[in-house]
């Protein structure tokens, strides 16, 4: 099974920590060549509806959104021109151990008519447990979200099928848009805790700040739209989870 990893030419360090990583465990990775967002005008940006993300998510794009979710269409879709069933995308941050793999293919194992199975999250509000993989890992849904991350996740070739199609044009940050099931038809599940982990140069975000995301917030009455698509979206989730095989 492949392992695309998505990294910029500026983060050098991430990619060497992953490398070294990669001959410690013995994985091999077949680099994504990322969009590096600060370094694309805004003006030359694809693909991208400003007005609906406005109206979706209650501020602008940043720089480092946009370039990570091009970065993640590409993946897909160099995982789509080849000949596998099934890849794992993994950004540049994340730290590996031996049993990395092993326990993603033990999670589809486990819950076969996953899409998607996202490997690392940073929140689990409202989990429902749906299996248990052989290698003990819990496999589910939450009922509360985003979950935030997709630092790390498992798609088949029907999935990120589906994923491209519908996620072409950018609207909402790709981990948010990612999970939403429900609109794009797609079966997704999440592992209880993380199969990976985070190395040490997270810290050094390339996505962007607190005060980065601060100064594009919109003011209050013009995150009205977003407070009632999320409200929506709220309802929609709990559906999702509850009913979807």
């Amino acid at each position: 099974m492949p392992v695309y990893l998505i990294n910029i030419d500026r983060a050098a360090e991430r990619l060497a920590e992953i490398q070294r990583q990669g001959d410690e465990f013995g994985f091999q990775f077949e680099r994504i060549d990322g969009v590096d967002g600060a370094l694309v005008p805004c003006e030359q940006w694809v693909d991208v509806d400003h007005d609906r993300f406005q109206r979706r998510h209650g501020r602008t794009i940043l720089p480092g959104e946009y370039g990570c979710y091009r970065s993640h269409l590409m993946a897909l879709r160099q995982f789509l021109a080849g000949g596998d069933e099934m890849a794992v995308i993994i950004e540049d941050d994340v730290a590996l151990d031996a049993d990395f793999l092993s326990r993603a293919l033990a999670a589809k194992e486990a819950a076969p008519t996953a899409d998607l199975i996202k490997l690392v999250n940073h929140r689990w509000g409202g989990f429902r447990t749906t299996t248990r993989s052989r290698m003990g890992d819990i496999v589910g849904r939450c009922l509360f979200g985003p979950q935030g991350s997709t630092a790390c996740y498992l798609v088949t070739r029907g999935g990120a099928e589906k994923i491209v199609k519908s996620l072409t044009i950018m609207s909402l940050p790709w981990d948010v848009a990612v999970e939403r099931g429900w609109d794009m038809r797609v079966s997704i599940f999440s592992t209880r805790t993380n199969i990976a982990g985070f190395s040490r140069l997270q810290r050094k975000t390339m996505i962007g700040w607190r005060r980065d995301y601060r100064a594009a917030k919109s003011s209050a009455w013009r995150r009205i739209p977003a407070h009632l698509f999320r409200t929506w979206d709220f309802f929609r989730r709990i559906a999702y989870v509850l009913t979807t095989p």
